[in-house]
């Protein structure tokens, strides 16, 4: 038996994870994935003064019935045997609470939120939700009003890292224009399962253009998937195909079995192709056309494929350098330039989504990781950049950064280092491949009001922002 293995069987072990306790690092929690909503009852706590929000629109919109909120007040106390006074108790586990805040403006109104929070995360079910709506600050027109709605985001990190047992909180920006069915959009996401593994981020809103088809059915959809043989693409793939799509899978011929079986499993088509190669994109249109017909358009692209070769700085060659940059960043930027051409058969079609694959490494930094890490922050300036300049074409731009995502890839870091960082996130675990592929199909849908977003998939792991 290898070292790793038997680590890995004691730690898993009734007797490694009591230890594990005991030592102050709890067992994690089965994480609520799926469409499913919790299934406590939900509540709708609201900053005053507030008038025409759209988050009671929006939640009606998903059919969830909010009871109000518990507020936090000396006269709302209780008091215990022991003189000590208890703030307000729900009666029963609670699913969620979302606190409206879009009124908020004035450092005084923070206290709200405190207030109407701290009775909710004690009585938070495991998979719970926080979630708080807010104006953006970067649309304040005066410096307090801006400084309060960027105070709400530091409450929103902070209260991630202090919830158990699966629980969440996240911060919904709406923008000038956003709509009830917008918010509602991203509030689905944001209660369900689907967002497992989004801890401590904002979601920041971008009203859809005007002249967007809001009846664009995801089936039916053709989506283009590269690095899709294994892993997070492949998950990518399949969580497309579960949506109806008509997805083509791309990876590099040597992975030709696995991106059959990934193809064979969603009813798509395969591609065997190195990305890297001057004619990419190219031979991606001549794919489309040749499968789906000459008229066909690709709907959505999602840039997955990527290679690590990691060293640290000082024994890190030019090769090493350069195909890293090559396939992570540089191919991305080749393919794009084919696939957006708005006259080229098979290519990128007005109103579609382009989602990249960025990484937590790409914000924070990693040792041994430069080549990486720049290819990763790259991707993230690509999206924000690219994003403004296809607003015309109604075509959104965004990115999902994952943290530690439990893949085979993860599987050969020493065992006492995966478990490090799976205890370095608030969730106490690491991601799954259907994770990132839950966010991206989100980001790619045509009623997602984000654009130039990059969201992190990393349980709010500890690196980063």
């Amino acid at each position: 038996m290898k070292l790793d293995d038997l680590i890995s069987g004691v730690l898993d072990s009734r007797v490694g994870r009591s230890v594990a306790a005991k030592a102050g690092f709890p067992e994690a929690t089965v994480l609520r994935r799926g469409e499913a909503f919790p299934t406590g009852a939900i509540a709708l706590g609201t900053v005053e003064p507030a008038s025409g929000s759209l988050v009671p629109d929006a939640l009606a919109a998903l059919g969830v019935t909010a009871q109000p909120a518990l507020v936090d007040t000396p006269d709302a106390r209780s008091t215990d045997a022991e003189g000590r006074q208890r703030p307000p108790a729900y009666p029963g586990r609670l699913g969620a609470i979302v606190v409206d805040a879009t009124a908020a403006s004035r450092i005084g109104q923070l206290e709200q939120v405190r207030a109407m929070l701290r009775p909710a995360v004690k009585a938070l079910e495991p998979s719970g939700r926080v979630l708080i709506v807010a104006a953006d600050p970067a649309t304040a027109s005066e410096v307090e009003t801006a400084a309060v709605r960027q105070a709400l985001d530091g409450i929103m990190r902070s209260v991630g890292k202090e919830l158990r047992y699966g629980a969440t909180c996240n911060l919904i920006q709406i923008a000038d224009g956003s709509t009830a069915s917008e918010l509602a959009q991203v509030l689905r996401f944001a209660l369900s399962g689907r967002s497992a593994y989004v801890d401590g981020q904002p979601f920041v809103l971008s009203p859809l253009p005007p002249g967007l088809d809001q009846l664009d059915q995801r089936e039916g959809r053709i989506v283009v998937v590269t690095g899709a043989a294994r892993g997070i693409g492949a998950a990518i793939a399949r969580r497309f195909g579960a949506e109806g799509a008509r997805v083509v899978v791309v990876d590099v011929p040597v992975a030709g079995q696995p991106l059959a079986g990934v193809a064979n499993e969603v009813h798509g088509t395969a591609l065997q192709l190195d990305i890297t190669v001057p004619d990419a994109g190219d031979r991606i249109a001549r794919h489309v056309t040749e499968r789906y017909g000459t008229d066909a358009h690709i709907d959505a692209v999602v840039h997955c494929a990527g290679i690590l070769r990691d060293k640290l700085l000082a024994n890190l060659d030019e090769q090493r350098w350069a195909a890293v940059l090559e396939v992570n960043l540089a191919a991305q930027f080749r393919i794009n330039d084919v696939l957006l051409d708005p006259d080229r058969p098979g290519g990128l079609a007005d109103g579609g989504r382009i989602v990249a694959i960025a990484s937590t490494s790409g914000w924070a930094g990693n040792r041994g990781q430069t080549n990486y890490a720049a290819s990763k922050a790259g991707v993230m300036g690509m999206v924000r950049a690219l994003s403004a300049q296809l607003v015309d074409r109604r075509i959104a731009v965004n990115g999902v950064a994952p943290g530690f995502i439990e893949t085979d890839m993860t599987a050969s870091i020493p065992v006492i280092d995966r478990e490090i960082f799976r205890r370095s996130s608030s969730l106490l675990q690491g991601g799954r491949p259907v994770d990132v592929a839950e966010a991206i199909v989100f980001l790619a849908d045509p009623a997602t009001p984000m654009n130039g977003q990059v969201l992190r998939v990393c349980g709010q792991l500890v690196v980063g922002r």
